[in-house]
């Protein structure tokens, strides 16, 4: 088993490009075998690790941790990586959260079939072309980054549970346990969460950011120190005692509806009520004789991590050397024929 998360580049979800948080599950119900080191929960200690038949991997110590915590309880690859999930909304804000979206990627060893969930944001039913733009019909940027305009409908908490119904062994309140109690009690600041935080506050203008990331001194938590949400905990209890209901339908709903209203947003109650994660069918291709499969559209990474390899397969990139200047040209070529071709004929084949 192999849980790999990457924070994509957070852009508004009429961009089309992934937002926020992909998972990639590999390998699904097969005998673990865990190895991993101990670490302190900041990331500027790397060590390598070893084992033999399952892994999990994280970009945050605790999540990890959890994560294997869950497997050797018996718990498969989509208990843990939901479990992890919930718990990277507590620990690792800089890209976990139940307000964003994702892709899951699963293949099920036994019948060697692979699904793709996307659970994405999709956009309220108020949208429109002109959104983004301001009195003068220019691009705002700051409305497409920063307002509450930007905003879409979140999808994580419905997939995550959609993808633990249909593949997982854990009840949504299992899952949600350790994230809860890390939510209530606390838990220790990581220098990169303490830098995250000081680097996107000039960026953020939510007057609730202090409430949250900020100690009793009125500063930024620093490294060390313990961090309460204990909002974020009631959030999460009302998730495992009433499932997506309380999200989607219910006393959640009703929370994203009225700070949406006040603050210029988009998204009612009918936009949350309708949403849904949807199964695809993954793209799928080959390597000098290696199978490929990846996230299909909306997601546009898997479409051409495909593409690439596929213009790089017949050059001897080994005998180039790493990272020389042959290999990087070859490399930058084939990524900038694939982000033209993005621009001019991927979407959303929804629409």
């Amino acid at each position: 088993m192999n849980v790999i998360f990457k924070k994509f580049c957070q852009q508004s979800y009429l961009s089309l490009l992934e937002i926020l948080l992909i998972f990639q599950l590999l390998v699904l119900y097969m005998p673990i075998s865990i190895a991993y080191p101990t670490v302190n929960n900041q990331r500027d200690i790397i060590t390598p690790v070893e084992a033999k038949n399952g892994m999990v991997v994280t970009d945050n110590n605790l999540a990890t941790q959890i994560g294997l915590t869950v497997l050797t309880q018996g718990g498969n690859a989509i208990d843990a990586a939901v479990t992890i999930g919930f718990v990277m909304a507590v620990t690792y804000p800089q890209a976990g959260n139940i307000g964003g979206g994702g892709f899951m990627l699963i293949h099920h060893a036994p019948t060697k079939q692979v699904i793709a969930i996307d659970y994405r944001e999709t956009a309220p039913a108020k949208a429109r072309p002109d959104m983004f733009l301001d009195q003068d019909n220019h691009v705002n940027p700051k409305l497409s980054r920063f307002s509450h305009r930007a905003v879409g409908i979140p999808g994580t908490v419905a997939g995550l549970a959609l993808a633990l119904e249909k593949y997982g062994t854990f009840s949504l309140a299992q899952a949600l346990a350790p994230a809860i109690n890390l939510a209530k009690e606390g838990f220790v600041v990581s220098k990169a969460l303490s830098e995250s935080i000081k680097q996107h506050l000039p960026k953020d203008h939510s007057q609730l950011t202090p409430a949250i990331f900020f100690n009793a001194r009125g500063q930024v938590y620093e490294p060390g120190e313990l961090l309460i949400q204990k909002n974020l905990a009631n959030t999460l209890n009302l998730l495992a005692k009433a499932g997506t209901s309380a999200f989607y339908h219910g006393q959640i709903a009703n929370l994203i509806v009225a700070e949406m209203e006040i603050h210029g947003g988009l998204i009612t109650k009918d936009d949350l009520a309708r949403y849904q994660p949807i199964i695809r069918q993954p793209v799928q291709g080959s390597y000098r004789g290696y199978d490929i499969y990846s996230m299909s559209p909306p997601s546009s990474g898997g479409v051409h991590i495909i593409q690439i390899l596929n213009i790089l397969e017949k050059d001897d990139i080994k005998s180039l050397g790493h990272n020389s200047a042959a290999t990087i040209h070859l490399l930058a070529e084939a990524m900038k024929r694939a982000y033209a071709d993005r621009s001019k004929y991927l979407g959303d084949p929804d629409f």
